[in-house]
């Protein structure tokens, strides 16, 4: 049985990374439900990265952000992203709502790394799920402290073993930081970044792929693992 690694690189506030995601759990899914699971276990890693390192911890209106930093305030263009974004997290079972707080996000990538190390794989992937579907769906501030908890009590981990870590801010912030910077180091420069290992080459995706794409990733993979 081979095991391959699916090293997902995210930023819990970037949209394509939470479509992204949607679109991968369903062809591992897929995948998983044809007689490669007997060939070829999958498991996926999380690895942190920074859209906007420089946002403050308070963060600011999302909606006007968004507007302005990115579609030149122009009421038009944000409304073309919206319905854009709508239709396609529509075809992954996402509901966007592009209120909230858009605000830095090093907090949540400690939390996540740290889980990711002391639980494992299925935790780390439970809390990557909380923490998009809050900021995405209901709005939430993506790295306070009340959200981190409620993410990690939704991934199974104690409110008391949460709080200790989330309150503890220094508590592994160097190793993120460090890790933030070997994705840079390994030409990661935006999300989603996924980079599927094989036994004879890896398999690298950038972008948010069709679900299909991801399957056929998938299969070559497993194709290549005998």
């Amino acid at each position: 049985m081979y095991e391959s690694t699916i090293n997902f690189t995210l930023d819990t506030i970037c949209p394509w990374t939470y479509l992204a995601k949607k679109r991968l759990d369903e062809a591992l899914r897929l995948v998983r439900d044809t007689d490669a699971s007997s060939k070829v276990t999958f498991t996926v890693a999380y690895h942190p990265y920074q859209l906007y390192p420089e946002a403050s911890v308070e963060g600011e209106d999302k909606y006007e952000w968004y507007k302005k930093s990115k579609y030149g305030d122009s009421e038009e263009k944000m409304k073309m992203y919206t319905t854009l974004m709508t239709a396609y997290g529509a075809s992954a079972g996402i509901t966007y709502k592009f209120g909230g707080t858009v605000a830095n996000t090093l907090q949540a990538h400690r939390v996540i790394q740290h889980f990711q190390e002391s639980k494992g794989p299925e935790t780390a992937d439970k809390l990557v799920n909380a923490l998009y579907r809050m900021y995405f769906e209901e709005e939430r501030h993506p790295s306070s402290k009340e959200t981190l908890v409620a993410a990690c009590k939704e991934a199974g981990i104690e409110e008391g073993e949460a709080k200790g870590v989330i309150d503890d801010e220094y508590e592994g912030l160097q190793d993120v930081k460090m890790k933030i910077r070997e994705q840079a180091g390994n030409g990661v420069d935006s999300v989603p970044f996924v980079v599927v290992e094989g036994k004879r080459r890896d398999m690298t995706l950038q972008g948010a792929q069709e679900v299909g794409d991801y399957v056929k990733a998938l299969e070559q993979i497993v194709k290549e693992s005998n």
